[in-house]
């Protein structure tokens, strides 16, 4: 048996999860401010396609990525004025991004560039990969996480920022007493509706980067390049116990399961179909499982 197979299986792993993990990371600020935030796939799109377009028109990645982070805040300010200031259905109103993100891309390809299909950026600058000499050598580890485009490891960044953040600043503490306990924050002389606007914003930011990695590490826009991955975002902060470490473990297996997908599409004779489906299918499955084991654990909790 070749003990290397799994190698680069993980390193492909760790590069999907990237985008995954950011978008997650901020959905953790908008879940523990208690609020269901489902537009983050909306947010994402948005980010990817307008990072990659401003990069484009600029010759600057660096201005792309933060015109495109700017871009998802925007929608994520819309997004959250409606619902905190409007008092729109929260749920509504993120579905309504989602489905605003993908006819306002469309709508703008098709009237900048005539096209509604995949959009190439020929002389787009490519995301610089980071070496990392003292990790390099280190057998399993070294294969596994050097050789990364500069945003995945950012993501990694992002994730260890917001547990300082949450867990370590006043910022943070205010952000899950909105969530758990309102009338303690306003009993301060604060306004939840202030704090969960800020989670909200959080999210675009990192919605934006996320959306940037998928569309600059292409070099083109694809319609719908987020694909689900802001779905999967979500169910990932509930398998991850709303914790970033357990986010961190739940987008692995993500990234892991998306990675032998693409491997099993050129090794096993099944439908290609079937083969794509399969991150999908083990982010329902991981959602059931999840249920069960909640739905068990109230039990005894009652008894």
């Amino acid at each position: 048996m070749n003990t290397s197979f799994p190698i680069p299986l993980l390193h492909s792993a760790v590069r999907i999860m990237a985008p995954i993990l950011l978008a997650a990371t901020g959905g953790l600020f908008t879940e523990l401010a208690g609020m269901l935030n489902i537009a983050l796939e909306g947010l994402m799109l948005i980010g990817a396609f307008f990072s990659v377009v401003f990069a484009a028109a600029t010759g600057s990645l660096f201005l792309g990525i933060v015109l495109g982070i700017g871009a998802s805040i925007l929608a994520a300010y819309i997004f959250g004025f409606i619902s905190l200031n409007l008092r729109a259905n929260i749920f509504i109103t993120g579905l309504a991004t989602n489905l605003f993100a993908e006819g306002i891309t469309m709508v703008l390809a098709f009237e900048i560039f005539n096209n509604k299909g995949t959009i190439y950026f020929e002389g787009l600058p490519k995301l610089p990969v980071l070496s990392i000499p003292w990790l390099q050598p280190i057998p399993v580890l070294g294969d596994i996480f050097v050789g990364h485009n500069v945003l995945v490891y950012v993501s990694w960044v992002m994730v260890v920022l917001a547990a300082i953040v949450i867990y370590k600043t006043p910022f943070g503490l205010r952000v899950r007493g909105t969530g758990s306990n309102p009338g303690a924050i306003e009993a301060m002389g604060l306004s939840p509706k202030n704090y969960r606007t800020y989670a909200i914003l959080i999210s675009g930011f990192t919605c934006g980067l996320a959306g940037a990695i998928l569309s600059l590490q292409l070099g083109a826009y694809v319609p719908g390049v987020s694909a689900g991955r802001g779905w999967i975002a979500l169910v990932a902060i509930y398998l991850g116990n709303k914790h970033p470490l357990g986010i961190v473990l739940a987008c692995l297996v993500f990234g892991f399961a998306d990675s032998l997908s693409n491997y099993a599409q050129g090794a096993i004779n099944i439908p290609a179909d079937f083969v794509r489906a399969f991150p999908y299918l083990i982010t329902v499955g991981a959602m059931i499982a999840y249920s069960i084991v909640r739905h068990y654990r109230m039990r005894g909790s009652e008894r």
